[in-house]
């Protein structure tokens, strides 16, 4: 999964890795983006994307966290599908996802979504001999994309099962509905609705700053609760209010 920052904000990151002793490589070049990459403590794959959009995004940097608003991360730039042959992924993608195909180089192929750009990226890579994808810690169980409605999901719904493909029945998820179906390559997507939405139950000034779970999830607030690890803030945010969503 790739986050976008700033492309001036590069010194800066490769710098703050090193800081804090993680190992990291690059900058490399791809398409027209630097990126480093990493993992982070449970080996999940990361990448920095200094992007020359990222900056325009409508999307408000952290003012609060350690890291200065200028060099902040502007949310997922893109993500990874790493398979062993693109064929039939590929048409899916364009159809009846409606991604289209916007560049390649070498056994990597960019797809974009809507405009494209910054936060519209798949990126599809054909490696050969890796193993089948396995649900555990340090790896992403789905993907998810949105949809702004009920109505435009019931779409979705449709025509991917008219496509022939295994879709679930719509699942009400208390703060969005969500459906779920396999790409021909076995990665699992959502699409998930805007709506109801996360202020739903709590307002905007107390996200994240409290386990908040579905009703049907409330009379297993006490086992769940025993078995999350704490979260750690960096020192230079001790004693700040916490707004890390658990």
């Amino acid at each position: 999964m790739g986050l976008a920052i700033p492309q001036s904000s590069l010194s800066y990151w490769t710098a703050r890795l090193s800081e804090h002793g993680i190992p990291f490589e690059g900058p490399t070049r791809r398409f027209d983006e630097d990126v480093l990459s990493f993992s982070d403590v449970h080996g999940q794959a990361l990448e920095l994307v200094a992007a020359p959009d990222a900056e325009a995004r409508q999307w408000q940097p952290w003012t609060d966290g350690p890291v200065p608003p200028k060099q902040a991360i502007r949310g997922i730039h893109g993500i990874t599908l790493m398979e062993s042959a693109d064929d039939s992924t590929a048409t899916f993608l364009k159809e009846p996802l409606g991604f289209w195909r916007a560049a390649q180089e070498d056994r990597r192929t960019r797809f974009g979504v809507g405009a494209g750009g910054s936060g519209a990226w798949l990126d599809l890579v054909v490696t050969s001999g890796g193993q089948r994808g396995r649900v555990a810690v340090g790896t992403i169980h789905h993907v998810a994309w949105r949809t702004p409605n009920d109505a435009e999901q019931q779409a979705w719904w449709q025509q991917i099962q008219d496509h022939g493909v295994a879709v679930s029945e719509i699942i009400d998820r208390f703060w969005f509905h969500s459906i779920y179906f396999r790409e021909p390559g076995g990665v699992l997507f959502e699409i998930a609705t805007d709506g109801p939405g996360f202020l739903t139950d709590e307002p905007l000034s107390e996200l994240g700053t409290r386990l908040v779970l579905p009703p049907w999830l409330e009379p297993a607030r006490a086992q769940i609760e025993r078995a999350l690890q704490p979260i750690e803030l960096p020192r230079s945010m001790r004693g700040r209010k916490q707004k890390s969503t658990v």
